[in-house]
């Protein structure tokens, strides 16, 4: 989902949407679309999900548990807790009309749940219902990518692989065919995300104010490095070749959406997709950006650490093998830069929620460690600017990553 960029507090200090005013409106809105769609069933609200993206609560509806996520005019709660779609009467409003839309974030979604499903792999999460703006997916149990990766690091590659094998089918060339332009969900590309966040004086004021809330002691280093970091990878942004083509990508290919019902040796099942027309460069680079971040948020030994680093090296270094060494150079460039600029993407948008805003445990981990994390991106994108580290790039990023994360 969008994240908006970040509108100075002069502005809607007095009249941005409350926490408190959304999430009763979620709330109702999901129990009026459940029992909308399974009248005479009953519905218990559960438990709420964090979550800075939609709001997300886990339903029971009769013997059954399902999820249900909203999407309050395709932005990000963070976005609109920020006051970036105006005060909550005209949001309300607006809502009204975009729940209706066909091409509102959340019927693109199930549009894709349901082309993901006819394909001969992968196994994605069942839509079991969508009305009002509110989608329903079946419950999958069992532990996430992420959960598995620290408790059975020594299988890092095999359990990194695993997901990728399962996305060949959308790697094939002409696979972008089976999804109209009007389906892809742009909103949550790592380019879009970036240029939407940093781009003008809107993104100077939103870096400015990163931290305001959440850890307003260290906002000024914050916000030094994370200018300096933009700086760079805006202008190795702009010599990179385009990554559009006719292949799609599962776009927001996170740990926490890959989870393995049948457990770690069986077939993982997907989560929340957000597909667009790329090559599958995409999907490798926010695998690596959200899987570093597992560990340094959760720090795990120095043992563990290191072994999850070094199979995600080993998956990374396999989309390369058959690569000249010119091209496996450029190759490696290019996923360095999409790995940082979505790992300022989701970093950011933490920094950026209300302290009101319930954040996942990885956020608020992230945010706890968010000046390493920027000392990280930081020095990184340094060295990709470096004629001299041009040959051991790979092996020096490698060796930051492990600084940080121990």
């Amino acid at each position: 989902m969008t994240t908006g960029v970040y509108a100075a507090p002069a502005q809607h200090s007095l009249t941005r949407p409350t926490v408190a005013e959304v999430f009763l409106h979620a709330a109702a809105q999901i129990h009026q679309a459940a029992a909308d769609l399974w009248p005479g069933e009953p519905v218990l609200l559960d438990r709420h999900v964090p979550s800075v993206t939609g709001y997300v609560h886990r339903v029971r509806v009769g013997d059954r548990t399902v999820y249900a996520k909203t999407s309050i005019l395709g932005v990000s709660l963070v976005s609109l807790l920020r006051g970036t779609r105006g005060p909550w009467p005209a949001v309300c409003q607006a809502q009204q009309e975009y729940a209706q839309r066909p091409d509102a974030l959340l019927a693109r979604e199930a549009t894709q749940l349901r082309v993901l499903a006819g394909l001969d792999g992968p196994r994605v999460c069942k839509v079991v219902g969508i009305r009002d703006g509110v989608i329903f997916t079946e419950a999958v149990p069992g532990p996430t990518l992420g959960e598995l990766l620290l408790a059975r690091p020594g299988e890092a590659r095999e359990l990194l692989e695993r997901p990728l094998a399962e996305l060949r089918p959308l790697y094939r060339p002409g696979a972008a065919r089976r999804l109209g332009a009007a389906g892809v969900i742009g909103e949550r590309s790592i380019d879009g995300t970036f240029l939407r966040k940093f781009t003008g004086p809107e993104g100077a004021a939103y870096v400015d104010q990163l931290g305001a809330e959440r850890c307003p002691g260290q906002r000024e280093e914050i916000a030094e490095m994370v200018r300096a970091s933009v700086r760079r990878l805006q202008g190795l942004r702009a010599m990179l070749p385009s990554v559009m083509g006719t292949t799609l990508a599962y776009g927001d290919l996170k740990p926490e959406h890959i989870a393995f019902p049948d457990g770690p040796d069986g077939r993982p099942v997907f989560l929340d997709p957000g597909m667009v027309r790329a090559s599958p460069m995409v999907d490798m680079a926010k695998l690596l950006s959200r899987t570093v971040l597992v560990p340094i948020a959760r720090r795990p030994n120095p043992e563990t650490a290191g072994l999850v680093v070094d199979g995600l090296a080993l998956v990374a270094r396999s989309r390369a093998g058959g690569m000249s060494v010119r091209e496996r150079r450029a190759w490696l460039r290019h996923l360095l830069v999409l790995w940082l600029m979505d790992t300022l993407n989701i970093l950011t948008t933490y920094l950026s929620a209300p302290a009101a805003l319930p954040l996942p445990g990885l956020g608020l981990a992230l945010v706890e460690r968010a000046v390493p994390v920027c000392r990280l991106v930081d020095a990184v994108s340094a060295d990709l600017l470096d004629p001299l580290l041009c040959r051991g790039r790979g092996e020096r990023t490698l060796d930051r990553i492990v600084e940080v994360v121990a």
